[in-house]
């Protein structure tokens, strides 16, 4: 089996491509580095039999002859992601998610289309109804549901926004290029190791290791629901390999992890052994006070998560530290 996967110097598509080579596949990994790392762990992976490096851009469409056309399976994970990300390279994280997403449909209605595509999504993409309505929504949140740009205003719709433009991309070049192998993932609050320093768990660690005296915790109150990355490999391959999954969008985490942010800090606490004074600040604008999926997809299809909140985090802080 031949897998290409955009992104897969990144967090989620490294963890993927590593997870498949030891299944026996043979992999090509499409990234330019703008996000993804040349470190320790990728030089390893690169060093696996099967394993093809292809340096590209997926914002330039020139650049895809480098690419082969006899892929069985597509992984599209290229994208900026990060909190922080979405506010200092807004125009970035726009273009890779929308330019980025319709050259690689492009390619793979001309050059690929015997395979099966997947685009990866975000829990991101319905932030803005849960905005709005809150607790009114139901949660664990069914996939379907309105997606909505709650203030395109905010520089931090510029994630959301795309991964929502991304969805309707893949439906609307599948309808009009007669393409019916392909799949939608929304990915929910997926963390472990080289995650990167963008987001709430590695957050927490680095500032463990710093020893903040006084934490400030932004949104203590809200919650999430975390799925490990091994987990989250385990169900994106489950997804990818099954025929009832065409055509479909299925959400990927857990819905029995649901947790406050502050219960979030104080697991990482008792993990480190370091018990600071907390201080509560008021969230970031924009963010949906509660978020947790409904997975009911998901487990039809045999997924079982297997590593605890508790486990997860022991690996993710081990491996900051």
């Amino acid at each position: 089996m031949k897998a290409l996967i955009t992104g897969g110097a990144g967090f989620v598509g490294f963890h993927l491509a590593k997870h498949l080579i030891s299944k026996g596949y043979e992999i090509h990994i499409a990234d330019n580095f703008q996000r993804g790392r040349k470190d320790k762990d990728f030089g390893n992976l690169l060093k696996q039999k099967g394993v093809k490096l292809i340096q590209l851009d997926v914002t330039q469409e020139n650049q895809f002859s480098r690419l082969d056309k006899n892929y069985e399976h597509v992984y599209h994970f290229a994208a900026i992601n990060g909190t922080g990300n979405f506010y200092r390279i807004p125009d970035q994280v726009l273009k890779v998610g929308a330019v980025g997403t319709i050259n690689v449909l492009e390619w793979f209605s001309s050059k690929n289309r015997n395979g099966k595509i997947m685009f990866s999504s975000s829990s991101e993409a319905y932030s803005g109804l849960l905005g709005i309505l809150g607790n009114k929504f139901k949660i664990p949140t069914p996939e379907e549901v309105p997606l909505v740009v709650e203030n395109p205003k905010n520089a931090r719709w510029s994630y959301g926004a795309s991964k929502i433009l991304g969805e309707v991309a893949f439906f609307s070049y599948a309808k009009a290029r007669n393409f019916k192998r392909f799949c939608v993932i929304r990915y929910h609050n997926i963390y472990g190791p080289r995650m990167g320093y963008e987001h709430v768990i590695p957050q927490f660690c680095e500032r463990i290791l710093r020893k903040e005296k006084t934490f400030r915790i932004f949104g203590g109150e809200q919650t999430r629901s975390f799925c490990y990355v091994d987990d989250a490999v385990d169900a994106t391959k489950l997804v990818m390999e099954s025929e009832k999954t065409n055509g479909e969008i299925v959400h990927i985490g857990r819905d029995d992890a649901e947790i406050k942010i502050i219960k979030l800090a104080e697991e990482l606490f008792d993990v480190a052994n370091f018990h600071p004074k907390i201080k509560l600040e008021k969230e970031a604008e924009g963010t949906a006070q509660r978020r947790c999926p409904d997975i009911t997809k998901l487990r039809k299809l045999g997924f079982k998560p297997k590593i605890s909140l508790r486990e997860g985090l022991k690996k993710t802080f081990e491996w900051y530290k």
